[in-house]
């Protein structure tokens, strides 16, 4: 998968303005090239996890598209890895890719988070 530098750019900016909190939002694909970020809403605040929250008109509007949605969020200082809580609220998400953003770090890194917990790596580029 590809993340051109101005979506990658896009990240690292809602990121950096979130903290000390996860920044989420939606990385659009097409194909295996992101177009286009949608920041969200951590709807639960904090240097530790996040509860994504996009405008319902938006998500519609999403939904609509021919697109892969790919949730995003950042962590503060740990690995971009998915952790505990990330593979347990997983959700309607498994098997989609899912890319995690570490400021302190400037790491971006992309996985798929399977049934059963299982997490697989996604190979990232850059444009």
């Amino acid at each position: 998968m590809m993340v051109p530098a101005s979506v990658r750019a896009a990240l690292v900016a809602h990121a950096t303005a979130e903290l000390p909190n996860e920044a989420c939002g939606l990385v659009l694909f097409e194909g295996d090239v992101a177009v286009e970020y949608v920041p969200g809403r951590n709807a639960s605040p904090s240097p530790y996890h996040f509860e994504l929250e996009i405008d319902p008109l938006a998500w519609a509007d999403l939904n609509d598209r021919n697109v892969t949605q790919a949730v995003f969020h950042s962590h503060i200082s740990s690995p971009p890895r998915p952790s505990r809580t990330d593979v347990q609220n997983i959700g309607l998400w498994a098997g989609q890719p899912y890319l995690i953003y570490t400021v302190r770090t400037d790491e971006l890194a992309a996985w798929r988070i399977l049934d059963g917990g299982a997490i697989a790596p996604v190979l990232l580029t850059g444009s």
